[in-house]
């Protein structure tokens, strides 16, 4: 089994970096302006639930008169280029874990390329995956739905599509693609989407509440018992000769 993760609302809470970036802007108001960092964050929350992400930083410096491309853009950098706090979901820290050793693990988000890299040193992924890839690095056309990072996977552990699993939250993107290739999808119900209808043969092929019932799916879907048990809060750290049978774990992947 190779074991891929998607990023935003799958392992963490995307609003807490929305927030975050808001944060380090309000903080540049108050640096450069005087403006109260606290006043202008609550003013951006605001305009963030009432309008969406894409004027956030328009209507606070049009609040202040001091509105221009050139500002909103410097907005915009700082948002993007900001060092976050961030926290894993308690239930994504124990999952990887769990699985950590045990089978080759991967990380495929899609999103600016400093953005998404600023998110995994944050969140201390780096060490936790044998590869994270960002599609937009290899350009933008080769963001999700496009399954290109999932090819380069396939050929460096030498498997099958039906080796590999996918945990991600976004059914308009994350799965459609993957699905008629055989690969199992799994659509954790975290975020922003987990209300979201998926479009006929968008959806994943199971639906978790969260990371916790991600164990037993897997030992079902690849008829191993679950020894180590579903609940993540027993005992995850029991003897692993259980998971060697699990395809593309074993002494041919590398």
């Amino acid at each position: 089994m190779i074991l891929i993760f998607d990023l935003d609302d799958t392992l963490y809470d995307e609003s807490s970096f929305v927030i975050s970036g808001l944060g380090a802007v309000a903080r540049l108001g108050e640096d450069v302006f005087g403006w109260d960092a606290e006043s202008s964050l609550a003013f951006m929350r605001e305009v963030l639930e009432r309008e969406g992400r894409g004027r956030v930083f328009d209507r606070w410096l049009e609040l202040h008169g001091h509105w221009s491309k050139a500002r909103v853009a410097g907005c915009v950098k700082i948002y993007r280029h900001h060092r976050p706090r961030l926290e894993l979901f308690p239930t994504a820290r124990v999952v990887l874990e769990q699985f950590r050793g045990r089978v080759p693990l991967y990380l495929v988000t899609d999103g600016h390329k400093i953005v998404q890299k600023n998110k995994v040193d944050a969140l201390g992924l780096f060490p936790e995956f044998r590869r994270v890839f960002i599609t937009h690095r290899f350009g933008i056309h080769h963001a999700k739905p496009s399954t290109h990072c999932f090819e380069r996977i396939r050929q460096a552990e030498g498997c099958s599509w039906g080796d590999m699993v996918y945990v991600g939250d976004n059914p308009s993107k994350d799965f459609v693609n993957l699905n008629p290739l055989g690969a199992l999808t799994v659509r954790v119900q975290t975020g922003g989407h987990r209300n979201v209808v998926a479009l006929p043969g968008h959806d994943a092929q199971v639906s978790i509440p969260d990371l916790n019932a991600l164990p037993e799916v897997l030992a079902a879907h690849f008829q191993v018992p679950p020894r180590y048990g579903s609940g993540l809060a027993g005992d995850h750290r029991r003897d692993s000769a259980g998971l060697s049978s699990w395809p593309g774990t074993g002494p041919q992947t590398r």
